[in-house]
């Protein structure tokens, strides 16, 4: 048997993990979700989103809402996470549900990766996955207005320089442009800054090189450092504990965003580090989808 204070520890593990998360420029009052109820859920899966000349083809998972063949939805670009060169979409499986649930039609996709496929091969497949989801979006009932992106960890930082992307020549040539523009972004445990990274085997990888060899893409490839006016509004979630992706990458972005007048949440999960700030996200992808509700919202 376990020892007393062993037990009441487990015990109270999940009410302490669950309740010490922080919440910054949180709404006022509780958000209006797009659907109140959960919706069936029609699911896609396979789709090939590339074209037949692409270096490689890429596949998607489609999840639908319920379709009242009148009322166009939103839409969610979802991309996973592993360091850009590992895992799979099936990582974001549970996240792309909760999404259609709520009523986005969520497109779960997946790209290239490094050191085979150096960056920007990888924006350059998000490009292609919108360009491919507006195309699309006639058939699934899209409104390509109310198009969002979510992602988590490497899949985070895809998405977030994707939704800067569409005004920055360099990003945008030759695959982005109006077609990439999100108007709303949640992004857990995102790496924002690469300059902050000490030369990593993972980013070297994705990059090509370190900061001293590379410094021009590692400028490219950073979030924060092609922030400009125009960027969408970000949910941010993030693990306080995170020695991965430190969690300054996410404070520091946060204050950046509000510097410039842009709405930005920032949800600090304690006590969790990279990992469990995904296992464990329960809460804080429910207040994302709530935060991405109010963005898109009719």
């Amino acid at each position: 048997m376990l020892p007393f204070r062993r037990l009441i520890a487990l015990l109270c593990l999940p009410l302490l993990v669950t309740g010490c998360s922080r919440h910054l420029n949180a709404p006022g009052q509780p958000p209006t979700a797009l659907d109140s109820a959960s919706q069936q859920v029609t699911l896609l899966e396979g789709l090939t989103y590339t074209p037949d000349a692409w270096p490689q083809a890429l596949q998607a998972d489609v999840y639908l809402p319920a379709d009242d063949g009148a009322t166009l939805r939103p839409a969610a670009l979802v991309v996973h996470g592993g360091g850009w060169q590992r895992r799979d979409r099936s990582d974001m499986a549970g996240i792309a549900g909760q999404l259609a649930e709520a009523g986005f039609v969520a497109v779960n996709i997946e790209h290239r990766f490094a050191p085979a496929h150096r960056f920007p091969a990888q924006l350059h497949d998000l490009q292609i996955a919108m360009r491919w989801l507006h195309d699309q979006a006639p058939d699934w009932r899209v409104d390509t207005q109310r198009l969002v992106g979510v992602g988590f960890s490497s899949g985070a930082h895809l998405v977030g320089l994707l939704a800067l992307s569409a005004d920055r020549a360099e990003l945008a040539t030759p695959y982005g442009g109006e077609h990439t523009r999100l108007q709303a972004v949640l992004a857990g445990g995102m790496p924002t800054d690469l300059f902050k990274f000490d030369d990593g085997r993972l980013v070297v990888q994705f990059l090509g090189g370190t900061r001293a060899e590379v410094p021009e893409q590692y400028r490219l490839a950073s979030p924060a450092r092609q922030l400009g006016d125009s960027a969408p509004a970000f949910f941010l979630f993030h693990g306080t504990q995170d020695r991965l992706v430190p969690v300054d990458h996410a404070a520091d972005f946060h204050q950046a965003l509000l510097e410039r007048g842009i709405h930005s949440e920032l949800y600090l999960q304690r006590l969790r580090g990279h990992l469990t700030s995904f296992v464990t996200r329960g809460s804080a992808i429910e207040a994302g989808i709530d935060f991405l509700s109010r963005r898109v919202g009719d």
